[in-house]
């Protein structure tokens, strides 16, 4: 069986529903987010928390130094875990998150977190290009509603995209469920 690794991206109070991006349908991949938290670390499964924050003090949201950019005290990392802080949508690009993944000996990947559609989508495509198989546990991530062109997807169509997506060429999208009742 292949090393598996848990990555838990952007958790953060910025998406509560007292944060300044709040999230639909955050309340519900949290509280799965922590159940395959307390899987993995009964199982010694290596978890990396992935924490966004802009660089500068102008940012409309994750401002350094705010609460918002804290991560969610209900999935808030064990002694032992590494927060790996990003700048950037991708939480591969300048960060030590690949290294700290091979240090460990992952060899595939679990994602979980927030947005479906841009840090999520960013980090499942990053590891699947860079070789990992990838899982996502689709109820325990969230995304809002987005619009284009005077055109609004609610978030729960935005989500079905993403992992009808992510299904199709980068991950097996399975739910909570069906992961912790795995062998």
């Amino acid at each position: 069986m292949k090393q598996r690794g848990l990555i838990v991206i952007d958790l953060q109070n910025e998406y509560l529903p007292t944060g300044k991006l709040p999230l639909s349908g955050i309340e519900a991949a949290v509280a799965n987010a922590v159940r395959i938290l307390a899987d993995a670390r009964e199982q010694g499964i290596p978890v990396f928390h992935i924490r966004h924050e802009f660089s500068g003090s102008e940012a409309p949201f994750f401002v350094p130094g705010t609460d918002g950019v804290n991560i969610m005290p209900a999935v808030a990392p064990a002694e032992n875990e590494p927060v790996i802080v990003k700048n950037h949508v991708n939480s591969f690009r300048e960060t030590d998150l690949k290294q700290r993944l091979d240090a460990q000996g992952v060899e595939e990947v679990v994602i979980i977190g927030a947005m479906s559609h841009m840090c999520v989508d960013a980090g499942v495509r990053a590891a699947a290009d860079m070789g990992y198989p990838v899982t996502v546990l689709h109820d325990a991530c969230a995304t809002l509603d987005l619009t284009y062109g005077g055109v609004t997807a609610p978030a729960a169509q935005v989500h079905a995209a993403m992992m009808a997506a992510f299904e199709f060429g980068y991950a097996s999208v399975i739910s909570t469920d069906d992961y912790l009742a795995r062998a």
